[in-house]
């Protein structure tokens, strides 16, 4: 099973979330090579990306062939997004994603740019403005995040996915909770199923998809067609081919463990040093690196506190393949 979206093919229907300062560049390459029908870029604020403020601008690199790649944007004013959705249709973007599901209080107050990612759920006819704005902008394909609603009074969902299709958006992702809940609680996939009732588009169902039993649960009882993963897939890259290979019939990813995964590790690192500069890079990347180690359950040693990069780089040698001794 695969999602068609205009030109873009989506298989397996199994998508990388946008995440803030995970999802970059480094990440999003590991995770398409093992295997993901569709990754997306950090959220990226419109107006800063157009005025070409370099942090926007990175969080937009694509630096992909032909991989299904979409670019996620952030705003409340159509003229900036649309001008915004121009730029990485631009610089190659396959999709285009409006951000209505971002629950942070920075994004979401009125300060700054103005109340954007799910705040817009609380003004529909806002919402439908930008994606009439966004759509009417490119040729690629437009699709949309966002949540259950606001709050538990206002589980507007459905509305605003259908108000979207007709204007012209191509499948919608939803992830289980209101935004009032952040990420309390557990994500409600059953409640995804009145989005899929609603519109004739693609559904992806989102949040706390973590394994591979999470995600044939979530699309069963919300009925969508495909699922997104976020958090689960940090320090396991291969999570997506796993659930690909499971519930889509796809090849079985090769696990990287001992020797190999020490080797994928220190790749990733040595790409992030590369993307952002070794002075930042060493201390955007330990976040990273503290998550493969937790994963699986190598010792950390000095690896997360070591500035120096061919030190950091021993440190993940002798964690990996001590750990894989033991494993054997």
């Amino acid at each position: 099973m695969s999602i068609q979206i205009a030109s873009v093919t989506i298989d397996p229907p199994v998508l990388l979330a946008p995440l803030a300062g995970i999802t970059d560049l480094p990440f999003r390459q590991i995770v398409a090579r093992f295997g993901a029908g569709l990754v997306v870029s950090e959220m990226v604020a419109s107006q800063e990306v157009v005025q070409a403020k370099p942090a926007a601008r990175a969080k937009a690199e694509l630096g992909f062939g032909d991989h299904a790649t979409s670019v996620q944007l952030a705003g409340r004013d159509p003229y900036w997004m649309a001008e915004a959705a121009r730029y990485a249709e631009g610089q190659g973007a396959r999709i285009i994603d409006i951000n209505m599901g971002c629950p942070a209080k920075r994004v979401t107050s009125s300060g700054g740019n103005g109340a954007c990612g799910s705040a817009l759920m609380r003004e529909p006819d806002l919402a439908l403005r930008l994606i009439e704005a966004v759509v009417g902008a490119v040729s690629v394909p437009v699709t949309l995040k966002m949540r259950l609603g606001w709050d538990d009074d206002s589980l507007n969902a459905p509305q605003i996915a259908k108000l979207a299709e007709g204007a012209g958006i191509r499948m919608v992702t939803i992830h289980g909770r209101t935004r009032c809940q952040f990420y309390k609680g557990r994500a409600d996939w059953a409640a995804i199923h009145a989005v899929k009732d609603a519109v004739a588009i693609p559904v992806i169902a989102n949040g706390d998809i973590t394994g591979v039993s999470e995600a044939a649960e979530a699309r069963r009882q919300s009925g969508a067609d495909g699922v997104m993963i976020g958090r689960g897939a940090q320090g396991r890259p291969w999570l997506l081919a796993q659930v690909g290979a499971t519930l889509h019939g796809r090849p079985e990813p090769l696990v990287p463990e001992g020797t190999a995964l020490a080797d994928l590790v220190v790749e990733h690192y040595e790409s992030m040093l590369s993307f952002y500069g070794t002075a930042l890079g060493v201390k955007v990347a330990r976040k990273h690196l503290g998550w493969y180690l937790d994963a699986a359950l190598a010792p950390k040693g000095t690896v997360l506190t070591a500035e120096e990069p061919q030190q950091v780089i021993r440190g993940l040698h002798a964690a990996f393949v001590h750990q894989g001794s033991l494993a054997a």
